[in-house]
Order: C-alpha cells, then structure tokens, then sequence
C-alpha cells in the first residue's frame, strides 16, 4: 500500500486509511485528514521534511513520520 510520503509533487491521492494509535491518529484526523479525503500535495521541503498538502481547501503541513501513517491510493 502507497503512503502519502510516497506521493510526488503536484498529484492528488485519496485516503484509504490512518494508521498509528491514541494521540498521534487523533492529532492526524483532527487536522482533517480522514478516510476518503482527497489530499493534494503541494510542495516537498529540500530535505523531504515537512510536506505541504491541500485538505479540504487549506493548506497543512505533515512530517514525514506522519505522512507515512496516512495509506493513500
């Protein structure tokens, strides 16, 4: 299964589901990012860290340690 790290520049995946457990899934869906949400990513830092995604008309930032929690198609 494809994580939202994987996802280049300048595309647009859905996701299929959050991983992780207790405080770090609830700070992740909290930010809006739940099942079904399409998430386009907008910019890669230099160093790959942090990513900068569109969700539901805003932009976010979301560490690489998290965005390998999001599962995405």
């Amino acid at each position: 299964m494809m994580t939202l790290k994987d996802v280049k520049t300048g595309d647009t995946a859905k996701v299929v589901k959050v991983c992780g457990e207790g405080a770090v899934k609830r700070r992740i869906m909290d930010m809006g990012i739940t099942k079904g949400v399409e998430i386009f990513v907008r910019k890669v830092a230099p160093l790959g860290d942090p990513v900068e995604v569109t969700v539901r008309g805003y932009e976010l930032s979301v560490r690489k340690a998290d965005a390998e929690m999001i599962e995405v198609e």
